[in-house]
Protein backbone atom coordinates (compact mmCIF):
# COMPACT_ATOMS: atom_id res chain seq x y z
CA UNK A 1 0.00 0.00 0.00
CA UNK A 2 1.76 2.97 -1.29
CA UNK A 3 -0.40 5.78 0.64
CA UNK A 4 1.86 8.24 2.63
CA UNK A 5 0.49 7.55 6.34
CA UNK A 6 1.97 10.49 7.98
CA UNK A 7 -0.43 12.67 9.63
CA UNK A 8 -1.10 16.53 8.65
CA UNK A 9 -0.58 17.85 11.91
CA UNK A 10 0.06 16.30 15.42
CA UNK A 11 -3.23 17.09 16.53
CA UNK A 12 -6.92 17.43 15.50
CA UNK A 13 -8.74 20.63 17.16
CA UNK A 14 -11.77 22.55 16.78
CA UNK A 15 -12.65 20.47 13.50
CA UNK A 16 -9.04 21.01 11.94
CA UNK A 17 -5.71 19.65 12.06
CA UNK A 18 -3.24 21.78 14.76
CA UNK A 19 0.41 22.07 14.52
CA UNK A 20 2.78 23.44 17.44
CA UNK A 21 6.22 22.73 17.12
CA UNK A 22 6.92 24.48 19.89
CA UNK A 23 5.56 20.95 21.70
CA UNK A 24 8.52 18.12 22.46
CA UNK A 25 9.02 16.00 19.19
CA UNK A 26 7.60 12.13 19.43
CA UNK A 27 9.10 10.32 17.11
CA UNK A 28 7.22 7.28 15.64
CA UNK A 29 8.81 4.68 15.09
CA UNK A 30 7.96 1.28 12.95
CA UNK A 31 8.33 -1.61 15.53
CA UNK A 32 8.92 -3.97 12.40
CA UNK A 33 11.81 -2.38 11.50
CA UNK A 34 12.76 0.19 14.20
CA UNK A 35 12.69 3.15 11.37
CA UNK A 36 10.93 6.59 11.91
CA UNK A 37 7.99 6.66 10.09
CA UNK A 38 6.18 10.16 10.99
CA UNK A 39 6.78 12.09 13.45
CA UNK A 40 4.05 14.09 16.28
CA UNK A 41 4.85 17.24 18.30
CA UNK A 42 3.69 16.91 22.32
CA UNK A 43 0.58 19.59 22.52
CA UNK A 44 1.64 22.67 24.35
CA UNK A 45 -0.71 24.49 26.59
CA UNK A 46 -2.10 26.76 24.14
CA UNK A 47 -3.21 23.34 22.03
CA UNK A 48 -4.72 21.91 25.46
CA UNK A 49 -6.71 25.36 25.88
CA UNK A 50 -8.09 25.04 22.58
CA UNK A 51 -8.80 21.55 22.72
CA UNK A 52 -10.70 21.99 25.89
CA UNK A 53 -12.47 24.94 24.81
CA UNK A 54 -13.49 23.84 21.45
CA UNK A 55 -15.01 20.93 23.36
CA UNK A 56 -16.71 22.33 25.76
CA UNK A 57 -18.67 24.69 23.35
CA UNK A 58 -19.15 21.87 21.17
CA UNK A 59 -20.83 19.61 24.10
CA UNK A 60 -23.45 22.18 24.50
CA UNK A 61 -24.57 22.18 21.03
CA UNK A 62 -24.21 18.23 20.95
CA UNK A 63 -26.44 17.59 24.29
CA UNK A 64 -29.31 20.10 22.45
CA UNK A 65 -29.40 17.85 19.49
CA UNK A 66 -32.15 14.88 18.87
CA UNK A 67 -30.72 11.37 20.48
CA UNK A 68 -31.38 10.29 16.97
CA UNK A 69 -29.56 12.59 15.23
CA UNK A 70 -26.39 11.96 17.43
CA UNK A 71 -26.58 8.16 16.64
CA UNK A 72 -27.20 9.28 12.64
CA UNK A 73 -23.97 10.83 13.03
CA UNK A 74 -22.46 8.09 14.99
CA UNK A 75 -23.58 5.63 12.41
CA UNK A 76 -22.50 7.34 9.48
CA UNK A 77 -18.78 7.28 11.06
CA UNK A 78 -19.18 3.56 11.62
CA UNK A 79 -19.63 3.85 7.86
CA UNK A 80 -16.82 5.56 6.72
CA UNK A 81 -13.97 3.41 8.39
CA UNK A 82 -15.77 0.62 7.44
CA UNK A 83 -15.21 1.30 3.54
CA UNK A 84 -11.43 2.69 4.76
CA UNK A 85 -10.79 -0.83 6.53
CA UNK A 86 -7.63 -1.36 4.78
CA UNK A 87 -6.24 1.82 4.64
CA UNK A 88 -7.25 2.48 8.35
CA UNK A 89 -5.53 -1.49 9.25
CA UNK A 90 -2.24 -0.70 7.34
CA UNK A 91 -1.83 2.76 8.98
CA UNK A 92 -2.69 0.42 12.18
CA UNK A 93 0.06 -2.45 11.27
CA UNK A 94 2.73 0.14 10.22
CA UNK A 95 2.12 2.10 13.71
CA UNK A 96 1.71 -0.83 16.34
CA UNK A 97 3.46 -3.63 14.36
CA UNK A 98 0.51 -6.21 14.37
CA UNK A 99 0.13 -8.10 11.27
CA UNK A 100 -2.36 -7.17 8.40
CA UNK A 101 -4.36 -10.22 8.90
CA UNK A 102 -5.02 -9.19 12.04
CA UNK A 103 -5.53 -5.43 12.05
CA UNK A 104 -8.02 -6.06 8.88
CA UNK A 105 -10.68 -7.63 11.37
CA UNK A 106 -9.48 -6.60 15.10
CA UNK A 107 -9.11 -3.03 15.14
CA UNK A 108 -10.89 -0.49 12.69
CA UNK A 109 -13.77 -2.98 12.59
CA UNK A 110 -14.23 -3.53 16.02
CA UNK A 111 -14.31 0.14 16.46
CA UNK A 112 -16.56 0.79 14.23
CA UNK A 113 -18.79 -1.86 15.57
CA UNK A 114 -18.93 0.31 19.00
CA UNK A 115 -19.57 3.74 16.78
CA UNK A 116 -23.06 1.40 15.44
CA UNK A 117 -23.62 -0.34 18.39
CA UNK A 118 -23.60 3.30 20.72
CA UNK A 119 -25.07 5.28 17.81
CA UNK A 120 -28.63 2.67 17.70
CA UNK A 121 -28.72 3.32 21.46
CA UNK A 122 -28.84 6.96 21.35
CA UNK A 123 -32.44 7.37 20.76
CA UNK A 124 -32.89 4.95 23.80
CA UNK A 125 -31.46 6.60 26.49
CA UNK A 126 -34.36 7.49 28.25
CA UNK A 127 -35.72 8.36 32.13
CA UNK A 128 -38.28 6.25 33.89
CA UNK A 129 -41.80 7.65 35.51
CA UNK A 130 -42.52 6.53 39.16
CA UNK A 131 -45.44 6.87 40.31
CA UNK A 132 -46.23 8.17 44.08
CA UNK A 133 -49.62 7.79 44.61
CA UNK A 134 -51.11 11.45 44.09
CA UNK A 135 -47.66 12.51 43.63
CA UNK A 136 -45.38 11.07 40.59
CA UNK A 137 -41.29 11.62 40.11
CA UNK A 138 -39.78 11.17 36.53
CA UNK A 139 -35.94 10.87 35.85
CA UNK A 140 -33.97 12.35 33.03
CA UNK A 141 -30.31 11.07 32.05
CA UNK A 142 -28.20 13.67 31.04
CA UNK A 143 -24.48 13.97 29.67
CA UNK A 144 -21.36 14.80 31.88
CA UNK A 145 -19.84 17.33 29.89
CA UNK A 146 -16.66 17.17 28.39
CA UNK A 147 -14.32 13.70 29.06
CA UNK A 148 -11.20 12.75 28.67
CA UNK A 149 -9.95 9.80 26.72
CA UNK A 150 -6.60 8.27 27.70
CA UNK A 151 -5.68 5.60 25.00
CA UNK A 152 -3.18 2.85 25.40
CA UNK A 153 -0.71 1.49 22.72
CA UNK A 154 -2.12 -1.88 21.91
CA UNK A 155 -5.23 -1.13 20.20
CA UNK A 156 -5.09 2.57 19.67
CA UNK A 157 -8.06 2.72 16.94
CA UNK A 158 -10.55 0.43 18.72
CA UNK A 159 -9.74 2.27 22.43
CA UNK A 160 -10.23 5.85 20.80
CA UNK A 161 -14.00 4.53 19.89
CA UNK A 162 -14.91 2.29 22.67
CA UNK A 163 -14.72 5.31 24.80
CA UNK A 164 -15.40 7.95 22.08
CA UNK A 165 -18.88 6.32 21.19
CA UNK A 166 -20.83 5.90 24.18
CA UNK A 167 -19.53 9.59 25.36
CA UNK A 168 -20.88 11.14 22.47
CA UNK A 169 -24.16 8.88 22.23
CA UNK A 170 -24.89 10.47 25.96
CA UNK A 171 -23.93 13.59 24.58
CA UNK A 172 -20.62 14.49 25.55
CA UNK A 173 -17.59 15.92 23.79
CA UNK A 174 -14.14 13.98 24.19
CA UNK A 175 -10.70 14.92 24.52
CA UNK A 176 -8.82 12.12 23.14
CA UNK A 177 -4.68 11.81 23.91
CA UNK A 178 -3.31 8.98 22.87
CA UNK A 179 -0.30 7.17 23.73
CA UNK A 180 2.71 8.81 22.24
CA UNK A 181 3.79 5.36 20.91
CA UNK A 182 0.84 4.66 18.49
CA UNK A 183 -0.54 8.45 17.97
CA UNK A 184 -1.70 7.82 14.25
CA UNK A 185 -5.20 6.02 14.56
CA UNK A 186 -6.90 8.68 16.67
CA UNK A 187 -6.22 11.12 14.31
CA UNK A 188 -7.94 9.51 11.25
CA UNK A 189 -11.11 9.01 13.64
CA UNK A 190 -11.50 12.48 14.47
CA UNK A 191 -11.26 13.80 10.87
CA UNK A 192 -13.94 10.73 9.93
CA UNK A 193 -15.99 11.86 13.01
CA UNK A 194 -16.67 15.37 11.53
CA UNK A 195 -16.47 14.13 7.67
CA UNK A 196 -19.77 12.04 9.29
CA UNK A 197 -21.29 15.42 10.89
CA UNK A 198 -19.90 16.02 14.28
CA UNK A 199 -19.83 19.50 15.30
CA UNK A 200 -16.40 20.72 15.14
CA UNK A 201 -14.54 20.34 18.66
CA UNK A 202 -16.55 17.77 19.68
CA UNK A 203 -13.81 14.79 19.33
CA UNK A 204 -10.52 16.22 19.55
CA UNK A 205 -6.86 14.59 19.64
CA UNK A 206 -3.94 16.01 21.30
CA UNK A 207 -0.47 13.92 21.41
CA UNK A 208 1.74 13.95 24.52
CA UNK A 209 3.10 11.95 27.39
CA UNK A 210 1.89 11.85 31.06
CA UNK A 211 2.26 16.08 31.65
CA UNK A 212 -0.47 16.45 28.78
CA UNK A 213 -2.67 13.85 30.54
CA UNK A 214 -1.94 14.97 33.46
CA UNK A 215 -2.87 19.22 32.40
CA UNK A 216 -6.42 17.87 30.83
CA UNK A 217 -7.55 15.35 34.12
CA UNK A 218 -6.61 18.91 36.42
CA UNK A 219 -8.97 21.19 34.19
CA UNK A 220 -12.23 22.14 35.77
CA UNK A 221 -13.97 21.45 32.93
CA UNK A 222 -13.58 18.05 32.69
CA UNK A 223 -16.06 15.85 34.20
CA UNK A 224 -15.03 12.34 33.94
CA UNK A 225 -11.58 10.95 32.79
CA UNK A 226 -11.08 7.20 30.70
CA UNK A 227 -8.63 5.00 31.06
CA UNK A 228 -7.14 2.43 29.28
CA UNK A 229 -3.04 1.80 30.33
CA UNK A 230 -1.46 -0.02 33.47
CA UNK A 231 -2.01 -0.37 37.44
CA UNK A 232 0.37 2.06 38.09
CA UNK A 233 -1.14 4.75 35.63
CA UNK A 234 -4.03 4.13 36.72
CA UNK A 235 -3.84 4.78 40.38
CA UNK A 236 -1.65 7.85 39.60
CA UNK A 237 -5.12 9.04 37.01
CA UNK A 238 -7.64 7.79 39.55
CA UNK A 239 -6.19 9.86 42.16
CA UNK A 240 -5.71 12.99 40.06
CA UNK A 241 -9.74 12.50 39.13
CA UNK A 242 -10.81 12.02 42.56
CA UNK A 243 -8.74 15.45 43.72
CA UNK A 244 -11.58 17.12 40.84
CA UNK A 245 -14.34 14.63 42.31
CA UNK A 246 -14.51 13.77 38.30
CA UNK A 247 -16.01 10.06 36.86
CA UNK A 248 -13.92 7.49 36.09
CA UNK A 249 -13.68 4.30 34.05
CA UNK A 250 -10.02 2.31 34.53
CA UNK A 251 -9.65 -0.23 32.19
CA UNK A 252 -5.76 -1.58 33.14
CA UNK A 253 -3.64 -4.46 33.36
CA UNK A 254 -3.84 -8.04 34.63
CA UNK A 255 -2.89 -11.53 35.13
CA UNK A 256 -5.69 -13.61 34.11
CA UNK A 257 -5.64 -17.33 34.51
CA UNK A 258 -7.02 -19.94 32.36
CA UNK A 259 -8.26 -23.30 33.51
CA UNK A 260 -8.36 -26.00 31.70
CA UNK A 261 -9.96 -28.96 33.52
CA UNK A 262 -8.72 -32.67 32.21
CA UNK A 263 -12.41 -33.31 30.57
CA UNK A 264 -11.51 -30.30 28.06
CA UNK A 265 -11.38 -30.50 24.46
CA UNK A 266 -7.38 -30.04 24.29
CA UNK A 267 -7.02 -28.93 20.77
CA UNK A 268 -9.86 -26.28 21.72
CA UNK A 269 -7.75 -25.38 24.93
CA UNK A 270 -4.57 -25.06 23.04
CA UNK A 271 -6.07 -22.16 20.84
CA UNK A 272 -7.61 -20.36 23.77
CA UNK A 273 -4.06 -20.78 25.45
CA UNK A 274 -2.49 -19.05 21.70
CA UNK A 275 -5.25 -16.82 21.22
CA UNK A 276 -5.27 -15.43 25.32
CA UNK A 277 -1.14 -15.64 25.17
CA UNK A 278 0.43 -14.68 21.68
CA UNK A 279 -2.77 -12.58 19.70
CA UNK A 280 -0.81 -9.45 18.89
CA UNK A 281 2.39 -10.87 20.41
CA UNK A 282 0.98 -10.98 24.03
CA UNK A 283 0.30 -7.26 23.92
CA UNK A 284 -3.34 -7.66 25.00
CA UNK A 285 -4.48 -7.05 28.91
CA UNK A 286 -7.27 -9.49 29.12
CA UNK A 287 -4.65 -11.85 28.03
CA UNK A 288 -4.84 -15.84 30.20
CA UNK A 289 -0.83 -15.68 31.21
CA UNK A 290 -1.57 -18.34 33.79
CA UNK A 291 -3.00 -21.54 32.38
CA UNK A 292 -3.78 -24.31 34.50
CA UNK A 293 -3.99 -26.96 33.54
CA UNK A 294 -4.99 -30.09 35.22
CA UNK A 295 -2.57 -32.37 35.71
CA UNK A 296 -4.17 -35.39 33.65
CA UNK A 297 -3.81 -33.60 30.32
CA UNK A 298 -0.60 -31.38 31.13
CA UNK A 299 2.12 -32.76 28.97
CA UNK A 300 -0.55 -33.91 26.27
CA UNK A 301 -1.43 -29.98 26.18
CA UNK A 302 2.33 -28.88 26.26
CA UNK A 303 2.94 -31.03 23.34
CA UNK A 304 0.13 -30.25 21.04
CA UNK A 305 0.79 -26.42 21.81
CA UNK A 306 4.68 -27.25 21.33
CA UNK A 307 3.39 -28.47 17.65
CA UNK A 308 0.72 -25.58 16.96
CA UNK A 309 4.10 -23.12 17.47
CA UNK A 310 6.26 -24.58 15.66
CA UNK A 311 3.91 -25.09 12.51
CA UNK A 312 1.65 -22.38 12.70
CA UNK A 313 4.00 -18.97 13.62
CA UNK A 314 4.28 -17.01 10.08
CA UNK A 315 6.44 -13.68 11.02
CA UNK A 316 7.46 -10.95 8.22
CA UNK A 317 6.21 -8.60 6.28
CA UNK A 318 2.87 -6.85 8.70
CA UNK A 319 1.61 -6.20 5.18
CA UNK A 320 1.42 -9.73 4.10
CA UNK A 321 -1.55 -11.14 5.11
CA UNK A 322 0.14 -14.34 5.38
CA UNK A 323 1.74 -13.16 8.26
CA UNK A 324 0.34 -13.87 11.24
CA UNK A 325 2.55 -12.50 14.40
CA UNK A 326 4.46 -9.21 15.05
CA UNK A 327 6.92 -7.45 16.89
CA UNK A 328 6.65 -5.93 20.17
CA UNK A 329 5.59 -2.41 19.79
CA UNK A 330 9.15 -0.62 20.97
CA UNK A 331 12.77 -1.42 21.91
CA UNK A 332 11.95 -0.82 25.52
CA UNK A 333 8.72 -3.10 25.79
CA UNK A 334 11.02 -6.19 23.70
CA UNK A 335 13.71 -5.58 26.36
CA UNK A 336 11.10 -5.61 29.52
CA UNK A 337 9.90 -9.10 27.96
CA UNK A 338 13.02 -10.35 27.51
CA UNK A 339 13.71 -9.97 31.25
CA UNK A 340 10.83 -11.57 32.39
CA UNK A 341 12.11 -14.56 29.97
CA UNK A 342 15.40 -14.78 31.87
CA UNK A 343 13.50 -14.63 35.46
CA UNK A 344 11.53 -17.40 34.38
CA UNK A 345 15.02 -19.29 33.55
CA UNK A 346 16.61 -18.40 36.68
CA UNK A 347 13.73 -18.68 38.73
CA UNK A 348 13.66 -22.54 37.75
CA UNK A 349 11.04 -22.72 35.17
CA UNK A 350 10.66 -25.30 32.55
CA UNK A 351 11.26 -23.79 28.57
CA UNK A 352 8.70 -25.72 26.20
CA UNK A 353 8.91 -22.97 23.42
CA UNK A 354 10.68 -19.99 22.24
CA UNK A 355 12.48 -17.96 24.67
CA UNK A 356 14.50 -15.16 23.24
CA UNK A 357 14.27 -12.50 21.06
CA UNK A 358 14.57 -13.60 17.11
CA UNK A 359 17.24 -12.95 14.56
CA UNK A 360 15.43 -10.02 12.26
CA UNK A 361 15.06 -6.62 12.19
CA UNK A 362 12.69 -5.29 14.54
CA UNK A 363 11.83 -5.96 17.94
CA UNK A 364 10.47 -9.95 17.95
CA UNK A 365 10.46 -11.94 20.83
CA UNK A 366 9.50 -15.57 20.03
CA UNK A 367 6.24 -17.06 21.22
CA UNK A 368 7.48 -18.34 24.53
CA UNK A 369 6.28 -21.33 26.88
CA UNK A 370 7.52 -22.26 30.32
CA UNK A 371 6.01 -25.40 32.33
CA UNK A 372 6.34 -26.27 35.67
CA UNK A 373 6.09 -22.78 36.76
CA UNK A 374 4.73 -22.06 40.66
CA UNK A 375 2.41 -19.58 42.02
CA UNK A 376 5.38 -17.67 43.50
CA UNK A 377 7.59 -17.45 40.83
CA UNK A 378 7.98 -13.83 39.03
CA UNK A 379 6.16 -14.45 35.66
CA UNK A 380 3.01 -15.91 37.18
CA UNK A 381 2.72 -13.29 39.51
CA UNK A 382 3.57 -9.76 37.00
CA UNK A 383 1.91 -8.61 34.39
CA UNK A 384 4.29 -9.20 31.37
CA UNK A 385 2.32 -7.79 28.25
CA UNK A 386 4.23 -10.09 26.21
CA UNK A 387 4.26 -13.47 24.73
CA UNK A 388 5.30 -15.46 27.12
CA UNK A 389 2.82 -17.92 28.36
CA UNK A 390 2.80 -19.57 31.96
CA UNK A 391 1.91 -23.48 32.96
CA UNK A 392 0.70 -24.48 35.97
CA UNK A 393 -0.25 -27.89 37.26
CA UNK A 394 -3.65 -28.37 39.56
CA UNK A 395 -5.11 -31.49 40.96
CA UNK A 396 -8.59 -30.38 41.89
CA UNK A 397 -11.44 -27.50 41.44
CA UNK A 398 -11.31 -26.07 45.21
CA UNK A 399 -7.39 -25.50 44.38
CA UNK A 400 -7.60 -24.12 41.07
CA UNK A 401 -10.33 -21.13 41.65
CA UNK A 402 -8.29 -20.75 44.90
CA UNK A 403 -5.10 -20.10 42.84
CA UNK A 404 -6.46 -18.53 40.42
CA UNK A 405 -7.88 -15.87 42.70
CA UNK A 406 -4.88 -15.64 44.77
CA UNK A 407 -3.73 -12.13 42.80
CA UNK A 408 -4.04 -8.38 43.29
CA UNK A 409 -5.41 -8.46 39.28
CA UNK A 410 -9.05 -9.07 38.19
CA UNK A 411 -9.98 -8.27 34.75
CA UNK A 412 -10.74 -11.67 33.07
CA UNK A 413 -10.53 -15.34 33.12
CA UNK A 414 -11.32 -18.66 31.24
CA UNK A 415 -13.06 -21.83 31.55
CA UNK A 416 -12.13 -24.88 29.42
CA UNK A 417 -14.41 -28.31 30.35
CA UNK A 418 -16.63 -30.22 28.68
CA UNK A 419 -18.75 -30.09 32.01
CA UNK A 420 -21.12 -27.22 31.74
CA UNK A 421 -21.90 -27.06 34.93
CA UNK A 422 -18.69 -27.08 36.36
CA UNK A 423 -17.67 -24.05 34.19
CA UNK A 424 -20.55 -22.05 35.46
CA UNK A 425 -19.76 -22.44 38.56
CA UNK A 426 -16.39 -21.87 38.03
CA UNK A 427 -16.64 -18.73 36.77
CA UNK A 428 -19.51 -17.73 39.55
CA UNK A 429 -16.24 -18.38 41.92
CA UNK A 430 -13.68 -16.61 39.96
CA UNK A 431 -12.69 -12.87 41.07
CA UNK A 432 -12.64 -11.42 37.70
CA UNK A 433 -14.96 -8.72 35.24
CA UNK A 434 -15.11 -10.96 32.10
CA UNK A 435 -14.89 -14.08 31.71
CA UNK A 436 -15.43 -16.67 29.28
CA UNK A 437 -16.18 -20.44 28.95
CA UNK A 438 -14.52 -22.59 26.30
CA UNK A 439 -13.30 -19.47 24.69
CA UNK A 440 -11.11 -16.30 25.23
CA UNK A 441 -10.49 -12.81 24.60
CA UNK A 442 -13.72 -12.06 22.50
CA UNK A 443 -15.06 -9.07 23.55
CA UNK A 444 -18.01 -8.04 21.40
CA UNK A 445 -19.15 -4.38 21.75
CA UNK A 446 -22.63 -5.61 23.30
CA UNK A 447 -20.60 -7.46 26.13
CA UNK A 448 -19.55 -5.09 28.67
CA UNK A 449 -15.62 -5.70 29.64
CA UNK A 450 -13.74 -4.20 32.83
CA UNK A 451 -12.33 -5.33 35.73
CA UNK A 452 -12.45 -6.06 39.63
CA UNK A 453 -10.19 -5.39 42.33
CA UNK A 454 -6.63 -3.51 40.74
CA UNK A 455 -7.18 -4.25 37.55
CA UNK A 456 -10.38 -1.41 36.93
CA UNK A 457 -12.99 0.76 37.63
CA UNK A 458 -16.34 0.72 35.44
CA UNK A 459 -17.04 -1.14 32.65
CA UNK A 460 -16.98 -0.47 28.91
CA UNK A 461 -18.86 -1.59 25.43
CA UNK A 462 -22.60 -2.49 26.46
CA UNK A 463 -25.71 -0.58 28.27
CA UNK A 464 -23.45 -0.74 30.92
CA UNK A 465 -21.37 2.15 29.72
CA UNK A 466 -23.93 4.44 28.87
CA UNK A 467 -23.89 4.41 33.26
CA UNK A 468 -20.35 5.61 33.04
CA UNK A 469 -20.88 8.58 30.19
CA UNK A 470 -24.19 9.83 32.04
CA UNK A 471 -26.01 10.82 35.33
CA UNK A 472 -29.36 10.68 36.50
CA UNK A 473 -31.87 14.04 37.26
CA UNK A 474 -34.44 13.18 39.42
CA UNK A 475 -37.65 15.16 39.14
CA UNK A 476 -40.68 15.26 41.88
CA UNK A 477 -43.66 16.23 40.88
CA UNK A 478 -46.64 17.57 43.85
CA UNK A 479 -49.77 17.08 42.30
CA UNK A 480 -51.54 19.14 45.37
CA UNK A 481 -50.64 21.39 47.71
CA UNK A 482 -47.49 20.67 50.57
CA UNK A 483 -47.59 19.69 54.51
CA UNK A 484 -44.75 21.53 56.41
CA UNK A 485 -44.71 20.91 60.40
CA UNK A 486 -44.78 24.52 61.09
Amino acid sequence: MAFDIRPAASHFVNGQPVEDEAGTPIPVICPVTGDEIARVHAATPAVIEDALASAEAAQKDWAAMMPRERGAVLKRAAAIIRERNRELSVLESRDTGKPLSETLVADATSGADALDFFGGLAATLTGEHIPLGGDWAYTIREPLGVCVGIGAWNYPTQIACWKAAPALACGNAMVFKPSETTPLGALKLAEILVEAGAPPGLFNVVQGAGEVGAALIADARVAKVSLTGSVPTGKRVYAAAAAGMKHVTMELGGKSPILVFDDADVENAVTGAILGNFYSSGQICSNGTRVFVQSGIKERFLERLAERLESGVVMGDPLDEATNYGPMVSERQMEIVLGYIEKGREEGARLIAGGGRVDRPGFFVAPTVFADVTDDMTIAREEIFGPVLSVLDFEDEADAVARANATEFGLAAGVYTSDLARGHRVVAALRAGTCWINAYNLTPVEMPFGGVKSSGVGRENGRAAIEHYSQLKSVYVAMGASDAPF
